[in-house]
């Protein structure tokens, strides 16, 4: 009997417990009024407040029910369950980028504010027989210092984007050599994903297999495929805990942020570098979307060429680049003396199940992730006051995140929405990074970056809505970015000032 004592106390705890905690849970919900849902005219902050009281008061429940109902031999099985997913808070503590408007988070900015636009002719190769010739090229980058120079002469530039911005992300955390090899670096991870990858190792492949296999780099394989960027760069570093990468086309960055900092909230890692890099300025990449009729063809005028929400928009304007966070438990960040930039509160995808390039005509999905994204983060729309928005100056893309937007916060009369890539273009795969980047930077600014290229709005567009052809300022309370990708991605997360 007693080899059956054990598992058969074990049983009946559980279900002492899972009964409790049901009848807790229903008694909180009809007897408790005034909760998350009371107040809907709520003063700015009250959302994150009651998004903490709400996890404390959930902690305190299931450790009280477990005082009460446990049998001593259990206890250190109910203490060894993981923590409620939303007591561990996440902050921003670092930020890296690569992008064609500088490789340095306030250079970046800077020039986002002061309306500078990186997209002009592309120099790289000939381009002169495409109906394009013009995107956010980096014309100035140097792997000095960041990658070893036997590794930046076999790797595709996606990845050397990733490693240096995701080492300069690291620099500007103050998480230097020294502090690094003080980490339990089974809980450090690294999730930076890309919609493209390896392209140019792989063109190049196939170029030498004309030839003979025998002529092929013996790395395209590796260097070609998504995931190895993150690899490298956890390799260089140690970090032993989660390591992958995420490809939602151009939603990728904000899946990769999401889900690193959903480790962190699970307790599974207290650090997590995380974003997005590309690089598709090569033939084959510029000939793919211009074969899909999805490319602006302004060619006498690039600064001209992005026009989000501008009736004289035909098409989007490719960029390259990388942007990556370190995202940190809050504890840990405050115990190493972290300087904090912002708090992550939350996010979400979904799917439109619609068309592979063009979003649901009723903007389903979008609205469905914004609101998904609000109910993860415990705030409430009228808390939202800055929106950084896809808008890739495509026809209907434009329009459906617009109408999506306005219906989700429309009765908010702060709301300021702009669009990082009126400047820098779209940076497919690492779109979501930099402009990610650009919202804490509005958080930590106050300013809001212009809209460049609104002369004539869609009627539909409210310019009282939408940021100016100047930087405004915006004491930011709560931002939203959002990314959208061919396959009907959706993904929205949401940045707040640290409190």
């Amino acid at each position: 009997m007693a080899a059956v004592t054990g598992p058969l106390c074990t049983w009946l705890v559980a279900a002492c417990l899972s009964a409790a905690c049901d009848a807790d849970e229903h008694k909180q919900k009809h007897c408790c009024p005034g909760g998350s849902g009371a107040g809907g005219g709520a003063m700015f902050g009250q959302g994150r407040e009651r998004r903490r009281l709400g996890a404390r008061r959930r902690g305190a429940a299931r450790s009280g029910m477990a005082m009460a109902v446990a049998l001593q031999a259990e206890r250190s099985v109910i203490e060894k369950k993981k923590p409620d997913i939303k007591q561990r808070r996440v902050v921003v503590t670092g930020m890296g980028v690569v992008t064609p408007l500088g490789h340095d988070p306030d250079v970046f900015y800077n020039n986002l504010l002061d309306g500078v636009s990186g997209i002009s002719e592309i120099e790289r190769f000939d381009c002169s027989n495409f109906p394009t010739r013009i995107a956010g090229e980096i014309k100035s980058f140097s792997t000095d210092g960041w990658v070893a120079p036997k590794l930046a002469k076999r790797m595709d530039k996606f990845m050397l984007y990733l490693i240096t911005a995701g080492k300069k992300a690291l620099e500007n955390g103050g998480l230097t050599e020294e502090l690094r090899n003080e980490l339990d670096k089974t809980r450090c991870g690294v999730l930076i994903g890309s919609a493209m990858g390896g392209m140019k190792v792989f063109n190049d492949a196939i170029e030498a297999l004309r030839v003979s296999y025998k002529k092929m780099n013996p790395f395209c394989v590796p260097f070609a495929t998504t995931n190895m960027g993150s690899a490298i760069l956890a390799m260089d570093l140690g970090w032993m805990g989660p390591n992958y990468s995420i490809s939602t086309a151009c939603a990728t960055s904000n899946f990769c942020i999401l889900n690193a900092a959903n480790h962190i909230r699970r307790g599974e890692a207290d650090v997590m570098l995380c974003g997005g890099s590309d690089a598709p300025l090569i033939p084959i990449g510029l000939g793919g979307f211009v074969a899909c009729r999805a490319l602006s063809q302004r060619n006498s005028d690039p600064t001209k060429a992005s026009r989000p929400w501008d009736m004289g928009r035909d098409g989007f304007v490719m960029g390259e680049g990388a942007g990556v966070l370190v995202l940190e438990e809050l504890e840990h960040a405050k115990e190493r003396g972290a300087k904090i930039y912002a708090e992550f509160l939350g996010g979400s995808f979904t799917c439109d199940a619609y068309h592979m390039t063009e979003p649901h005509p009723e903007g389903r999905g979008i609205t469905l992730c914004i609101e998904k994204a609000l109910a993860d983060a415990g705030v409430g729309s009228e808390e939202i006051n800055y929106v950084n928005a896809h808008a890739t100056s495509t026809q209907s893309g434009d329009l459906k995140e617009y109408e999506a937007i306005v219906r989700c916060f429309g009765q908010n009369p702060q709301l300021r929405v702009n669009s990082t890539k009126s400047m820098t273009g779209h940076l497919i795969g690492a779109a979501g990074g930099i402009e990610a980047v650009a919202s804490i930077q509005a958080i930590r600014t106050g300013w809001v970056h212009p809209n460049l290229n609104l002369e004539n709005p869609e009627d539909i567009v409210d310019v009282g809505v939408l940021v100016g052809p100047q930087k405004e300022r915006c004491e930011v309370n709560v931002a939203l970015s959002n990314s959208f990708g061919f396959g009907g991605h959706n993904s929205s997360i949401l940045f707040a000032p640290f409190k």
